[in-house]
């Protein structure tokens, strides 16, 4: 491609954001120089009313949420402004600062200037909507060349061969919204038949329903109530940010653990908040959340004139969908496994540059991805047509999924005084267990286990092809684990050298780009300074009071010594916060 006719792709995301790019017929996402590909949709100032975008402003709310902008997209189109410090800003130009940012990430790696962009919006955007998401592009620098609906976008990344006829629902639950769109692919042709959803549901609820839930157990344990605190919005941005730590985890855990201390004070005693929250919990929480998008779904179905039997896959997009909940629901309702080929994150922006690519007329090959093409999973004893059976197949990790992939479920064990668990690992698709090939097996012991005692077992899977396999008896922290070589063997070799062929090119150019941008010698220490503010503000939520006004302190000194570029002035406070940040991580 012609780096003069360069396009990029961007999924403007309500709680995420990303940028991609095609280079040599493969999309890619585009990193920061941390290697995060996903920007945060947040904005923010801080105390020298600098501007702050992504992690960096993330982090920053949860002490100063009144200098922080979230969730912007559920705004656009609409005739208001946002506060952020002392001034206001349209909802335009909020986006459009989220915007440059992905702009220069994307000029820093492809080193060239870009002014040219795809953006992607929800399929039920209206006019208005979809004419200031044009003009936030507009005021970031950028020419839209083509705004595209994010189905028709995720339908591209996932679609290798657009040339066979499909019927695919496309089930997009983001931070902010939900959009769920019947998409038809017909001769290369992708269309967008039905649709249908809320952008006013998404993650942002399920964390304010944990939210919700810790509020209510600090009332009941320390008879406090939040809401009448004096540093109310600090309690409740660390509440939140504690909420969307939990939540992530818990798409992986049977269990996860919150420890929020010194999270606010009473009548001048420190207020301390530790509470393990369990999937099962989560999940009722979000129950009445999930309904509400399968009504949507239904909807869609129908204005598309087609019934589930009509559909040939489902598509994941946005990283509520990691939620086992929403991918058993959909198996459920509609009787087939959706496919997480590609990261649900990231799946958007990679799409939208492949049109991209398209409208610049680059050639695209197929998205080839390290995945396994079987599931894997234990022997339990349970209930199989009606009548308890011994061997009923209980899937960890399904086939399709992305490696390296991760997962626990909790078991319980029978009996009271039980003394060990058989944990039987299968590789297989059918619900009997005996039916699916035995690849590992372990007997864990366990000392006086009282009846349906929690048993978590982990299953990680790696590029490689190996499987390890944990279980921990949860009270006791006990523990044993097996090691299961080529676990995919079976994966075709063409396929797997190709894929890894293509990570190390990407490697490549990555230390490539790296080592043609030298840095000033004279300015390191003002880069190492920054660096190490931006790493403070990460270490924020877990700082004793104290440790935060020292931060704080330090983090001043620092701001005013790189503002004065006086170099002299900036080892002393370095040092200082070294010593901090390190005390913290040990």
């Amino acid at each position: 491609m012609s780096t003069e006719q360069t396009i990029i792709g961007i999924d403007l995301g309500t709680t995420n954001s990303e940028v991609a790019v095609v280079l040599d017929g493969q999309a890619i996402v585009i990193a920061d120089d941390k290697g995060n590909k996903v920007l945060p949709s947040v904005v923010g100032i801080n105390e020298n009313a600098e501007l702050m975008v992504g992690d960096v402003a993330l982090n920053q709310s949860v002490l100063y949420p009144e200098r922080t902008v979230r969730s912007i997209k559920r705004s656009m189109g609409k005739d208001e402004q946002v506060v952020l410090g002392d001034k206001s800003y349209t909802p335009q130009e909020i986006s459009a600062i989220i915007l440059k940012t992905l702009k220069n990430r994307a000029e820093e790696f492809l080193k060239t200037t870009v002014d040219k962009a795809v953006i992607t919006v929800p399929a039920y955007f209206n006019d208005a909507q979809r004419q200031a998401t044009r003009e936030a592009g507009e005021i970031a620098g950028l020419e839209v060349v083509r705004i595209i609906n994010e189905p028709t976008a995720a339908a591209l990344a996932y679609e290798s061969d657009l040339q066979q006829a499909r019927k695919i629902l496309v089930y997009d639950l983001g931070g902010g919204t939900f959009d769920v769109s019947i998409v038809d692919i017909q001769s290369g042709v992708v269309e967008v038949v039905a649709s249908h959803g809320d952008n006013h549901l998404g993650g942002d609820d399920f964390d304010e329903k944990i939210v919700q839930y810790f509020i209510d157990i600090i009332r009941d344990d320390h008879d406090l109530d939040v809401d009448t605190l004096s540093d109310v919005n600090k309690v409740l941005s660390r509440l939140r940010h504690a909420a969307v730590a939990a939540k992530i985890s818990l798409s992986d855990l049977p269990y996860t653990t919150i420890n929020e201390e010194f999270l606010t004070e009473k009548d001048g005693v420190p207020v301390h908040f530790s509470h393990e929250l369990s999937r099962a919990s989560y999940e009722e929480m979000i129950e009445e959340f999930i309904d509400k998008t399968f009504e949507s779904v239904h909807i869609a179905l129908s204005s598309a004139k087609l019934t589930v039997s009509d559909l040939d896959e489902v598509l994941l997009v946005g990283g509520s969908t990691r939620t086992p909940l929403v991918i058993n629901r959909l198996q459920q309702e509609l009787g087939l496994t959706p496919q997480a080929t590609v990261d649900p994150d990231l799946c958007v922006a990679t799409g939208a540059a492949t049109q991209a690519a398209v409208i610049s007329g680059e050639k695209i090959d197929a998205v080839l991805v390290d995945i396994t093409p079987y599931t894997f999973g234990l022997s339990t004893f349970g209930e199989m047509n009606g009548m308890p059976y011994p061997f009923v197949f209980v899937p960890l990790i399904h086939r399709n999924s992305v490696l390296p992939v991760s997962k626990s479920e909790v078991f319980f064990t029978m009996h009271e005084e039980q003394k060990a668990a058989d944990v039987s690992v299968y590789q297989g698709e059918n619900t009997d267990a005996q039916l699916n090939t035995m690849i590992g097996e372990f007997i864990i012991d366990l000392d006086k286990i009282r009846e349906e005692n929690p048993i978590v077992v982990s299953f990680d899977l790696n590029l490689d092809g190996i499987l390890k396999v944990t279980a921990t008896e949860k009270n006791t922290g006990l523990e044993k684990s097996i090691r299961i070589e080529n676990a995919v063997s079976r994966m075709d070799d063409d396929d797997m050298t190709e894929a890894r062929d293509r990570v190390d090119l990407l490697f490549d150019e990555k230390t490539e780009s790296k080592a043609s941008d030298p840095i000033n010698p004279e300015n390191a220490k003002f880069e190492q300074a920054q660096a190490l503010i931006e790493k403070a503000y990460k270490f924020m939520e877990q700082a004793t009071n104290d440790d935060k006004e020292d931060i704080i302190d330090q983090i001043e000194q620092l701001r005013a010594a790189i503002d004065n570029n006086d170099e002299d002035a900036i080892s002393e406070p370095m040092e200082n916060l070294t010593d901090i940040l390190y005390y913290l991580e040990s």
